[in-house]
């Protein structure tokens, strides 16, 4: 598999992290985009947001490796404890242009490569609060909904031409992203899960990297390693 490269957004840490990761232990070349230099075979600096950066991040991947089988989405961020009155208009602007349009940007750069070959793959990280809903963190939730449609929407379109689009939904993971006070994090709400814990960065990856090489009857899918918060 050395020969196949995979591109990873949100590489730098926690989920993306280690989906990079498992990549890399399965001999794939990794290509890593984030705000920060990531521990990837080779390290892209942009902002998911920004659509002409991130076109020219892809252009230098298949500058430096000719191409790219895989593309993993997991940029993002978290805002907790935040009541709908008081997410502000810049709040709600930004969430939904790094996580919506984050994914959309990346699929616009990298689709047309995927095409042009038949072939390849694209997995989004969504959330399981996408599926159950979740108070106090409507703009997150409202973003990680919306990846779930772009990802179904776009899975139907381009399921014809050999290019595979899932998604995964992790429950609440054990990543920098959840706060050391945070509810998820409370001894109370884990026990309410059914595995009584929270997700690892790792298990998340592992779904992640199935739906890419062994996942080929999944269309559309979306696999949820949430501990048992949605059944």
């Amino acid at each position: 598999m050395s020969d196949r490269v995979v591109l990873v957004t949100g590489a730098a840490s926690g989920i993306g992290a280690a989906c990079a990761q498992v990549f890399a232990d399965h001999g794939w070349t990794t290509a890593g985009l984030d705000l920060r230099e990531s521990a990837t075979d080779t390290a892209y600096v942009a902002d998911v947001s920004d659509r002409p950066a991130v076109a020219e991040a892809v252009r230098g991947v298949l500058a430096d490796h000719g191409r790219i089988d895989a593309l993993v989405t997991a940029a993002g961020y978290y805002e907790e404890g935040i009541d709908v009155a008081e997410i502000s208009r810049e709040r709600w602007d930004r969430m939904l242009a790094v996580i919506l349009g984050g994914t959309a940007n990346c699929a616009w750069a990298v689709l047309p490569h995927l095409l042009e070959r038949g072939d390849g793959s694209m997995v989004a990280i969504s959330s399981e609060l996408a599926l159950a809903g979740s108070a106090t963190d409507l703009h997150y939730v409202a973003a990680k909904g919306a990846v779930l449609g772009l990802i179904k929407s776009l899975a139907a379109e381009v399921a014809h031409t050999g290019v595979r689009v899932n998604a995964v939904a992790p429950g609440p993971t054990d990543t920098p992203l959840l706060a050391g006070d945070s509810i998820w994090r409370e001894p109370e709400y884990l026990a309410t899960l059914p595995l009584g814990r929270l997700v690892t960065p790792a298990e998340i990856a592992g779904a992640v990297y199935y739906l890419v090489t062994e996942g080929t009857a999944f269309c559309g899918e979306v696999l949820s390693p949430n501990a048992g918060a949605v059944i």
